[in-house]
């Protein structure tokens, strides 16, 4: 049996259990209770990283928990994408040989100053002439004539809507006229050049990749200059109750293919997120009251279950009495969940059963 790794704002402080219903029946929690399980998050990063035709970066930010990237180093993952100074922090202390990466695509000029010069992060992305300007004021002497350049330099590039649960379409993005002007600028600076994209979060449609691959075609062959990467960004989608994607293969073979097409020297990167981690944790809640066919509990929207809010994710879940063995023969029913705020948007439609 797997043991569980177990963590608690509570009194409970942390704990390894042979499994969730244990610990429900000796400490009786009323403080949502974290689960997580190191095992399945390792195996899930090692299958991963195994078939991926490229560098995997953890999209930290997907879960930052010390324990999780530990458990995504046993796994194989040596590579982390950061979207802020606090998640490049976090890394390079727990990870001191991790190769960090900060690819938001829009950063205040003391994050890129001290994830260059505190924390040695040299790979940055952005979407615009000026945030290009930020990077290399803030990363001198990188870019002076005469100094080989030491910079990944990463143009985000504008994807259309596509079938992503959610679209992250409407943010970040330069249109591929725009891109190809960034990359030829960028190119003296870059010792890495790379194109980045993103499909979505839960994206549900591998062609989505092929397209966007395409897009990247289309800007290499524009620009004129060598580019090095492709990161693929996130989007590797996992099974819920009532969504059923395609499987990690579909994915993964669109992308080598878009891949087959572009320069031989072009290598990929990807940024995974809930492809890694989301098999490897749930959260044990406490009824509070029902209401008919509604629960409310004390974890919500505004807490570890925002996507069962919006965009509506209909997470597993089982019912844990303590001391009441489940009966196989009956009949459960179908719920859904108010969260612990006052706010009537804390409320999770569900259903769970």
């Amino acid at each position: 049996m797997a043991k569980v790794r177990l963590a608690s704002a509570g009194a409970l402080g942390r704990a390894i259990l042979p499994n969730v219903d244990a610990v429900v029946a000796d400490a009786r929690p009323t403080d949502p209770l974290l689960c997580l399980r190191p095992a399945t998050i390792a195996a899930a990063a090692s299958q991963f990283a195994g078939c991926f035709p490229g560098d995997v970066l953890y999209a930290v930010k997907c879960n930052p928990d010390a324990r999780v990237l530990r458990a995504l180093w046993a796994g194989g993952i040596r590579h982390f994408d950061c979207a802020s100074l606090t998640e490049v922090e976090l890394v390079r202390a727990l990870l001191p040989a991790a190769e960090i990466h900060l690819m938001h695509p829009v950063k205040s000029r003391p994050a890129i100053r001290n994830a260059f010069e505190r924390y040695g992060v040299t790979d940055f992305a952005f979407d615009s002439a000026e945030e290009m300007a930020k990077i290399l004021q803030e990363t001198v002497p990188v870019g002076l004539v005469g100094d080989p350049p030491l910079l990944g330099l990463f143009v985000r590039l504008a994807l259309p809507k596509g079938n992503a649960v959610y679209d992250l379409s409407g943010k970040f993005g330069a249109p591929l006229g725009e891109a190809i002007e960034l990359l030829r600028t960028a190119r003296p600076h870059a010792a890495r050049l790379g194109i980045a994209f993103h499909v979505g979060s839960q994206c549900l449609d591998p062609d989505a990749y092929t397209r966007a691959m395409a897009l990247a075609g289309e800007a290499i062959a524009g620009c004129g200059v060598a580019v090095d990467i492709i990161d693929v960004g996130g989007g590797f989608p996992v099974s819920y109750p009532g969504m059923a994607p395609p499987p990690l293969a579909d994915y993964i073979a669109a992308i080598s293919a878009g891949v087959s097409s572009l320069p031989s020297s072009v290598r990929l990167w990807a940024e995974p997120g809930r492809a890694l981690v989301a098999a490897g944790g749930s959260i044990v809640v406490q009824v509070l009251l029902r209401r008919g066919d509604t629960l409310f509990v004390n974890d919500g929207t505004y807490g570890n279950l925002s996507d069962a809010g919006v965009p509506a994710f209909r997470f597993p879940a089982r019912r844990i009495r303590p001391g009441r063995p489940e009966d196989p023969e009956e009949e459960l029913a179908d719920f859904g969940l108010f969260g612990p705020t006052c706010d009537s948007a804390d409320r999770m439609s569900g259903p769970f059963r």
